[in-house]
């Protein structure tokens, strides 16, 4: 009995390993600039004639209030404000010591002039422009499809 045991702890051990080797390896989704945190920014899949696609993701760890006021990808000819706070320039107040968020029912940012469909499961290179905090290099996931 105990020898059925050991050999079934090795397989899954084994599987285990093998599986852990096979996949990717996890994504970073924070990044920090000298003033705060961003966490998780991403996007949905568009389809072939989408003409934008809307970008969420969270700051937090907020030291000193900064502005969101650029944003650079070479997936999109140009970035704006869209939900609540509108405007065709990128301009976003992200307050300190609180935890705002960019988010697909509210104010969010909207990459325009999309240059090619974004994909389920990719990832695209996305640069913010901080007020105070300078630029940022982070990355853009598209997460899923929208449905409905």
């Amino acid at each position: 009995m105990n020898r059925v045991f050991h050999r079934r702890s090795l397989l899954r051990t084994g599987l285990a390993l093998g599986a852990s080797l096979a996949l990717p390896a996890a994504r970073a989704c924070e990044y920090f600039s000298i003033n705060l945190r961003v966490t998780h920014p991403w996007t949905r899949a568009s389809c072939a004639d989408a003409r934008y696609a809307i970008v969420c993701m969270k700051f937090d760890a907020v030291a000193q209030a900064d502005r969101l006021i650029g944003v650079q990808t070479p997936v999109a000819e140009g970035a704006e404000m869209g939900g609540t706070q509108a405007g065709k320039a990128v301009d976003f107040l992200i307050p300190a010591g609180q935890e705002t968020v960019l988010a697909e029912e509210g104010t969010h940012l909207r990459l325009v002039g999309l240059r090619f469909p974004l994909e389920v499961a990719r990832s695209y290179p996305l640069q913010l422009i901080f007020e105070r905090g300078g630029a940022l290099d982070a990355t853009l996931n598209v997460d899923y499809l929208r449905f409905g």
